[in-house]
C-alpha cells in the first residue's frame, strides 16, 4: 500500500487549494478537518475525507491507525487576529496544544515529516522592509505568538526526535482556483479582497479604509498579496524538499499593493464601483508589510506566477460571482 499525505485542515481556504494542486500532481492525499471553519464541499471528489480534531487525540490516533502516512501538511489553526486578542485561550489551546497532539500522533506512528502553515505575523512590527527570514520575531498578538511557539517546538523536536519540518511564513493569501471550483469562504470574512468584492456586489454596505495618512504613496497600507495557487505549489515543493532542508521560508511576491490600489483594481476587473467609507487607523496595522525574495526561490525553486493584482482579483471575482459554498 502506497504511503499517503495527510492534509490537516484540508477543507479550509489554503488547505483545499493545496489538496487540489497535490491531487492534480498525482499525490495520494487524505484530508482531515473538524469542519469548524472548513467546508466539506471544498475537498476534491475522490480524495478521502476524515472528520478529525486536533483537540481530540483519540480522533488523531484513529486517523493514524487507519492510514499509512509519509508526511503531514498542517493547516488546522485558528487564524483571526482580533479574536486571538479577545480569546487567547481558544488560540493557545487549538493552535499550540492541538499541534502537540498532532506531533504526538506522528511520533507514535513513526511519521517524521511536516510542512506547517505559518505566518509573517510571527515577525510583528516590521523593523525593515522588505522582510527576509532573518527579520527578528516579535509577534504583537496571540495568533502570531502561537505560530512562533509551534515553529520553536519543531526545532526542539527536530533535535530530539529527528523531525523534518518546513514552516512556510505567508504574507497575504488571496485569490481563488482559476477554474472557479473553490475559493475563499470565511465566516466572518476579514480579508480585504473578498470584502471589496462583496461590497461591489451589494452584499456589504461598503468597504472601510482604515487610515489614509500612512507614509505611503497614497496614504493607505501596503501589503504583499500572494495567489493561493502559488501558495499551494510552494507546499508541494516544500514537501519534496523535506529530506534536504528543515527550517523557515517566507512566501510572498515582494510586490507592494495599497488598499486604494486593491479597490481600484477590483473596480477595473468588475466594471463596477465600490462604496467606500474612510475610518481611523487600526492599532497594530503597519504601513508596509512585504517579503524579500529569499528562501522560497533559493531553497524551493519557487517562483510565484500571479504577479499582477488584477489577475489575482479576477480569480477571486470568478469565485464570488458563482460561489458554491
Amino acid at each position: 500500500m502506497s504511503k499517503k499525505i495527510l492534509v490537516m485542515g484540508g477543507a479550509g481556504y489554503i488547505g483545499s487549494h493545496t489538496v487540489k494542486h497535490l491531487a492534480a500532481k498525482g499525490y495520494d492525499c487524505v484530508v482531515a478537518d473538524n469542519l469548524v471553519y472548513g467546508h466539506r464541499e471544498a475537498v476534491p471528489a475522490g480524495v478521502p475525507f476524515e472528520k478529525a480534531d486536533l483537540n481530540d487525540p483519540s480522533s488523531l490516533e484513529a486517523l493514524f491507525s487507519k492510514y499509512d502516512f509519509e508526511a503531514v501538511l498542517h493547516f488546522a489553526a485558528f487564524a483571526y487576529v482580533g479574536e486571538s486578542v479577545t480569546d487567547p485561550q481558544k488560540y493557545y489551546h487549538n493552535n499550540v496544544v492541538g499541534t502537540l497532539n498532532l506531533l504526538a500522533a506522528m511520533k507514535n506512528h513513526g511519521v517524521k515529516k511536516i510542512v506547517f502553515s505559518s505566518t509573517c505575523a510571527t515577525y510583528g512590527e516590521p523593523q525593515y522592509t522588505p522582510m527576509d527570514e532573518q527579520h527578528p520575531q516579535n509577534p504583537i498578538n496571540p495568533y502570531g505568538r502561537t505560530k512562533l511557539m509551534i515553529e520553536q517546538v519543531f526545532g526542539d523536536y527536530a533535535k530530539a526526535y529527528g523531525l523534518k519540518y518546513i514552516a512556510l511564513r505567508y504574507f497575504n493569501a488571496a485569490g481563488a482556483a482559476a477554474d472557479g471550483s473553490i475559493g475563499e469562504a470565511h465566516n466572518p470574512e476579514t480579508h480585504l479582497i473578498p470584502l471589496v468584492l462583496q461590497a461591489i456586489q451589494g452584499k456589504r454596505p461598503c468597504i472601510k479604509i482604515f487610515g489614509t495618512d500612512y507614509p505611503t504613496p497614497d496614504g493607505t497600507c501596503l501589503r504583499d498579496y500572494i495567489h493561493v495557487e502559488d501558495l499551494a505549489e510552494a507546499h508541494r515543493l516544500a514537501l519534496e524538499k523535506l529530506d534536504q532542508y528543515s527550517g523557515y521560508i517566507n512566501l510572498g511576491t515582494g510586490v507592494k499593493t495599497s488598499v486604494k490600489e486593491i479597490i481600484s483594481a477590483a473596480e477595473k476587473v468588475t466594471g463596477k464601483k465600490c462604496p467606500v467609507e474612510l475610518a481611523p487607523r487600526r492599532a497594530g496595522d503597519p504601513a508596509e508589510l512585504y517579503a524579500a525574495k529569499g528562501k522560497g526561490e533559493t531553497v524551493l525553486g519557487w517562483m510565484p506566477t500571479y504577479m499582477n493584482i488584477e489577475d489575482i482579483i479576477a480569480t477571486a471575482w470568478k469565485w464570488e460571482e458563482n460561489r458554491k459554498y
